[in-house]
């Protein structure tokens, strides 16, 4: 069996198609490509494969650390590389799965990521935003390459190249060509197109069932912990909105109202990001990217 990435926005099938493949295949593990699905106690707002699913099929890179710790793309990639050993040593076709574009590639494309040095980032953020000219100018001096593959104003990551060329000593483009360069991969993309129209009307009914099975209250145990979210688990779309309202920032209508403008700007950014890809193969019909997914898993 092969390996194969199933893509797109969220709320686009993508997860239910992968489900459906792997129950039927019996032999194909899936393993979730999304930032948000590796901690426990976020469930409902991350449309993580329900336990039942999980009994079904085997999924990996599901409830892996606490919300408040954090989770590096370097510990993703780590972490699905044990997958896929373990995986492949069963004889099992692997489906990546999920909507997080940065993590899929760091898998697909093998990324070399340097490491972290949160010291040397958090005295460079204090710089930001008064000296952002002044740091951008230390990075086109130290490594113009990494320079010339941002804007000027990409404070996050001017930040994220002066810190990995503090830290490690070596140059941020030294690590590769970055996420513009689509280099030949053995491993398939299909991907499933949405019509937003449609879409948009999905993620807003999909919020508010979301409520309606309590993702108040599980943001309320949460914050229980009394201990913050971790700086990637905080970004989460529809948490931060209801933490907000918890905190009596917002009322209940306004959190899930902008919560619900948020999903659908993530969508869009989602379909911005893949759309980049010339590798992905694009799919309207279902029932065609099914075929296709099962056409590669099986493929000698």
């Amino acid at each position: 069996m092969n390996r194969v990435a199933i893509v797109g926005c969220t709320g686009s099938g993508k997860s239910s198609l992968a489900h459906s493949v792997a129950h039927n295949q019996g032999d194909v593990e899936i393993v979730s490509v999304d930032s948000m699905s590796v901690y426990r106690g976020m469930s409902i707002a991350t449309a993580k494969a329900s336990l039942h699913e999980q009994s079904e099929v085997r999924y990996h890179l599901i409830d892996v650390v606490d919300p408040w710790e954090e989770f590096t793309v370097a510990q993703f990639q780590s972490a699905a590389r044990v997958a896929v050993r373990e995986i492949e040593a069963r004889g099992a076709g692997v489906l990546y799965v999920g909507g997080t574009g940065l993590y899929g590639r760091a898998v697909i494309d093998d990324f070399d990521i340097p490491s972290q040095f949160p010291d040397i980032r958090a005295e460079l953020e204090t710089r930001v935003p008064d000296e952002l000219h002044d740091l951008y100018a230390e990075l086109v001096a130290a490594d113009p390459l990494a320079a010339s593959r941002m804007e000027p104003t990409n404070a996050r990551r001017i930040v994220r190249a002066l810190e990995v060329f503090r830290g490690s000593g070596r140059p941020f483009s030294s690590f590769g060509p970055g996420v513009a360069h689509y280099a030949t991969s053995p491993i398939v993309q299909v991907g499933l197109e949405a019509d937003f129209e449609k879409l948009d009307v999905v993620l807003e009914s999909r919020f508010r069932s979301w409520m309606n099975e309590g993702l108040v209250e599980e943001v309320r145990s949460l914050r229980a912990s009394g201990r913050p979210l971790s700086r990637t688990a905080a970004l989460a779309v529809g948490y931060r909105q209801i933490i907000d309202f918890l905190e009596g920032k917002t009322s209940e209508k306004e959190a899930v109202d902008l919560a619900i403008i948020a999903t659908k700007q993530l969508a869009r950014r989602q379909r911005a990001w893949f759309r980049r890809d010339p590798r992905i193969e694009w799919f309207a019909n279902r029932d065609d990217a099914t075929a296709r997914v099962v056409e590669l898993l099986e493929a000698s």
